[in-house]
């Protein structure tokens, strides 16, 4: 097989492969720049009158959650079931679902708390959990919270 074969041949391998993993507006947008889909984003949380982060982002078929905390009184487990439900909440407002979810942050106040968060954190993404990527934060997690998590999930 000739050269320019191959190249052709991969570059419909990777298109497909692309279209399959939900890529394939991200894909296409590199051929036709000017059909790239526009960045969409959820309630827009503002410092000083000033838009500082959105609650969510939408680009194609991906959502971007920004990260949830529990700023309340209460040990790992509750903070952990807080922050999972306030992350269900953000997709269901983005038209996905945990089921829906790619990667997930965890952010950690303590690496204590690692065995106590993943009790709470086991099952609630159903059958086939998401990649996690979890890390203990030096200095402590914002607002008091024992711990945060961010997502990335597809509609």
């Amino acid at each position: 097989m000739n050269t320019e074969k191959r190249r052709s041949l991969l570059k419909r391998l990777v298109a497909s492969v692309a279209g399959v993993a939900g890529l394939g507006t991200m894909a296409s947008a590199k051929n036709a720049p000017d059909a790239a889909p526009e960045k969409e984003v959820g309630d827009v949380v503002n410092y000083q009158d000033v838009p500082l982060f959105s609650g969510h982002t939408k680009f194609g078929n991906l959502i971007f959650v920004a990260g949830k905390g529990a700023h309340f009184d209460g040990d790992i487990t509750a903070h952990t079931n807080h922050v999972l439900d306030e992350l269900e909440k953000e997709l269901k407002k983005a038209g996905s679902s945990m089921e829906k979810v790619l990667k997930v942050s965890v952010f950690l106040h303590d690496l204590n708390d690692y065995k106590k968060m993943n009790e709470a954190y086991k099952g609630r993404f159903g059958n086939k959990p998401p990649c996690r990527t979890t890390v203990a934060v030096y200095g402590g997690v914002p607002g008091d919270s024992l711990v945060e998590m961010d997502c990335i999930a597809y509609i």
